[in-house]
């Protein structure tokens, strides 16, 4: 949180990220212009140069922010202390409800990287490090139900996850959910299986 001099929080700078953090998931982040988010924010063109030097600024706090709303329903699955397939389904449940909402657009980093295509571009990187944030995460989880190969399984529920959040937005919602907690399940049930058959002969 952005804080004025004295420490104070600063309600400015909420309401620009707020603010911006609607507007870029609705409508994409190229079309929408400072002086719209200044104006919806009700602040000056100066004061969201002094929280925010630059949009680009403005963009990756907005990531941040999706970052870390993302990392904490990750953490409160976790938090429960379940076995590991049951965390993974509670992870899958989580990304169902976002879809689920009326306001859902699809997966804001993935939205993020078709209009920063370029791997150099700050906002670019910011999108790869949170899915391979993601990917290790889910990794581990599978790790400790078969060490391997968990991030082959890993990688197959992100692309599980990948098309639900593309087709949640053209689809109906709950068909969508719907098939993708049950392509979790057989996920899960696949690499058990593969867990309980152990290694191939050589």
């Amino acid at each position: 949180m952005g804080r004025e001099s004295g420490g104070r929080p600063s309600e400015a700078r909420d309401r620009l990220l707020g603010t911006a953090t609607r507007i870029f998931y609705a409508e994409g982040i190229h079309s929408v212009g400072i002086d719209r988010i200044v104006a919806e924010a009700r602040v000056t063109r100066a004061t969201l140069y002094r929280h925010f030097p630059g949009k680009e600024d403005l963009i990756l706090a907005y990531l941040d922010e999706v970052d870390r709303a993302m990392r904490a329903q990750v953490d409160d699955a976790v938090a429960h202390g379940l076995p590991a397939a049951d965390t993974i389904r509670a992870i899958g449940e989580s990304i169902a409800q976002g879809i689920r909402s009326p306001d859902f657009r699809g997966c804001a980093f993935l939205n993020a990287a078709a209009e920063y295509p370029d791997p150099d571009h700050p906002v670019h990187k910011a999108v790869i490090a949170h899915r391979q944030w993601f990917l290790d995460t889910v990794t581990e989880l599978l790790a400790r139900i078969r060490k391997t190969p968990a991030e082959l399984a890993a990688r197959h529920f992100v692309m599980l996850r990948d098309g639900a959040m593309a087709s949640g937005c053209l689809f109906d919602p709950e068909l969508v959910c719907e098939t993708f907690l049950r392509g979790v399940d057989g996920l899960l049930e696949a690499h058990a299986e593969a867990g309980r058959r152990g290694p191939a002969p050589a």
